[in-house]
């Protein structure tokens, strides 16, 4: 039997057809890891898209492309999926607190501490991640991937925030050998737009990495992530 998998992300609001193609690839990418699945997408975001997503298919795995466990991936998609018609589908964890992806998210910045020539004991880490007003589990995720990076060794690691305190813009000290990983899924309004402007008003020095979302491998960690479900469901 076939199986469906629907990746499923917030979007941009204020201009949702980009975020929405941007999706649509990494449902092609994560497909040529699946043979025989149906892979699709939609964000919350695209009036209509989760509905067009559903529509006709059999109920599978919603793969929810969130860094955390927040209010829209545990409150509002559930709530959407109803809404339309969507019956029997199985929820997996958010993106971005898949082992796999921390795991991932330590290598890229040990890549790029070696990149300047560093050990990672050389080298400060700002963690940029949304945060949110609304939950705590946008900032509990990030705080707990900082404290793994110390304890990794990094000299320094810390989460800041766009949405909540700290604020990134209040960020001191990350000189020219220092690295930021932006924990996000994709790379909208608040990676182009708000980050650059923030770490500007930070005096940010050193080296900005692609959103987590964006890194290479993700396809491959998200294939795998949706093959285990379906293991483990039979």
């Amino acid at each position: 039997m076939m199986q469906t998998a629907l990746i499923v992300s917030h979007g941009q609001p204020s201009d949702p057809d980009p975020a929405e193609a941007g999706l649509a690839l990494l449902a092609a990418r994560v497909s040529a890891f699946l043979p025989g699945w149906r892979v699709r997408s939609a964000t919350l975001a695209k009036p209509g898209a989760l509905a067009a997503a559903v529509e006709g298919a059999a109920a599978g795995l919603v793969y929810p492309m969130f860094m955390a466990g927040g209010w829209f991936p545990t409150v509002e998609l559930p709530r959407r999926m109803a809404e339309a018609g969507a019956a029997g589908w199985s929820f997996l964890p958010p993106f971005g607190i898949d082992e796999a992806v921390q795991a991932l998210a330590l290598r890229l910045t040990r890549e790029a501490a070696a990149d300047l020539g560093q050990a990672a004991q050389e080298t400060p880490v700002l963690l940029a991640a949304h945060g949110s007003f609304r939950s705590a589990a946008p900032s509990a995720v990030a705080q707990a991937l900082a404290e793994k990076m110390r304890r990794a060794g990094f000299a320094r690691a810390e989460a800041y925030f766009i949405d909540q305190e700290p604020r990134i813009a209040s960020a001191s000290g990350f000189g020219p050998g220092s690295v930021c990983l932006p924990f996000f899924a994709a790379e909208g309004g608040h990676v182009a737009d708000d980050l650059p402007a923030a770490l500007t008003e930070a005096g940010f020095g050193g080296r900005v990495l692609a959103p987590m979302g964006l890194a290479p491998e993700v396809p491959g960690l998200i294939a795998a992530a949706l093959r285990e479900a379906a293991a483990r469901m039979g």
